[in-house]
């Protein structure tokens, strides 16, 4: 991987993240494909419509169904899916800790039992490692032991430590493969964590960002937590991450969390509120959120959002987009999140241009004008 940092406004950064299957540029929001696919999407639509140049892809989902070793199988990711662009896959170990009905962090994993079937597995920081090898994705995230919000200052505790002792265990094991010839083309990025307690943000950043990842995530937020809690722990926390490697906040979240995260200096992230909102009848748009299922659409000629130049808005009106969403056809998803997605990822185009022209506080100032 090779990042370059090309301007900032403020804190805001503008980059450029290579890997071996697309030029990223930042900041950049990363739709989510759970099981290897957006949802109501196909792969043309990711990559010819909506233009990403990255998403997500859930390791837990992945490895309980249809399983990592036949995905290998399958020629990886990139072929199975037919998404030939960059894939970063998450360690699966926030969907133990939040599906199962018996997650159990331990000192040396995770143990849990399937939502599909019941069946007990057990995550291990190199065992993740081998199934993200065999998932073949760009960018791997490492096992982290997360707690959800509000939580004691004792679990927090043990919860930084393992992370830790889990990160060291992750890099040692990734380099020692890519020393044998496996996952040369894959990178490895640690998760910070530490709750909201400042001291323990840094205490975790401080040890984490010593160790040679490729990168650094914020996790363990939006678990909970109030926004100004979330925007003021980032803000902490970035100070004390590598201004040479990407950053990422982990699953955040609505534009306006993007606006205020960029502006403390994050460079990534992912979430499924755009294609979840979409399902249920929430649009994003310039002057803030639309819900198309009101009556007071159902003869409206105009587009969903005058400024938005996605497929939905250009071709339909939102009498239509109403419609379909009351008679539950499936058009409508697809649509729907067509619109959604080209909407975070416009927004992201537009910050960045934003920074490269220093003057993303004006930009900010804008984008709240418009949503009041």
């Amino acid at each position: 991987m090779q990042f370059t940092l090309e301007a900032t406004s403020g804190k805001a950064r503008a980059a450029t993240i290579q890997t071996a299957h697309s030029t990223i540029k930042t900041p950049v929001f990363m739709p989510v494909g759970t099981i290897g696919s957006v949802k109501s999407l196909d792969a043309n639509d990711v990559l010819n419509i909506l233009g990403a140049e990255i998403i997500l892809a859930n390791t837990y989902h992945m490895y309980l169904r249809p399983g990592d070793k036949t995905v290998a199988k399958m020629g990886k990711l990139h072929n199975f899916t037919k998404y030939p662009k960059s894939f970063l896959t998450d360690s699966g170990g926030f969907q133990a800790f939040s599906l199962s009905d018996i997650s159990k962090p331990k000192s040396d994993g995770i143990e849990f039992r399937s939502h599909i079937d019941g069946s007990k597995h057990f995550f291990t920081p190199k065992g993740v490692i081998d199934i993200q090898t065999n998932l073949g994705s760009d960018i791997m995230m490492i096992l982290d032991d997360l707690v959800a919000l509000p939580a004691t200052q004792e679990r927090i505790k043990v919860s930084i430590e393992r992370t830790t002792a889990w990160a060291q265990e992750s890099i040692d094991y990734f380099r020692s493969q890519q020393a044998k010839g496996i996952c040369v083309d894959q990178n490895i990025f640690a998760i910070i964590q530490g709750g909201t307690d400042k001291a323990f943000r840094t205490k975790s950043a401080t040890e984490l960002c010593a160790m040679d990842f490729d990168g650094f995530a914020i996790g363990g937020l939006s678990v909970g937590e109030s926004n100004s809690e979330m925007y003021s722990t980032v803000e902490h926390t970035t100070q004390y991450m590598p201004e040479d490697k990407p950053r990422y906040l982990m699953g955040v979240g609505t534009p306006e969390d993007l606006i205020e995260n960029i502006e403390h200096g994050v460079d990534m992230f992912d979430c499924v509120m755009p294609t979840r909102n979409a399902r249920n009848g929430t649009l994003f748009t310039s002057f803030g959120r639309m819900n198309i299922k009101a009556a007071k659409y159902k003869e409206d000629e105009g587009p969903i959002d005058p400024e938005c130049e996605c497929l939905t808005c250009k071709t339909y009106s939102r009498a239509y987009v109403n419609h379909l969403f009351r008679a539950k056809e499936l058009t409508y998803f697809r649509l729907a999140t067509i619109h959604n997605l080209h909407y975070y990822l416009n927004l992201m185009k537009q910050v960045r241009a934003a920074i490269l022209e220093d003057r993303f506080a004006e930009f900010k100032t804008e984008f709240y004008r418009k949503r009041t």
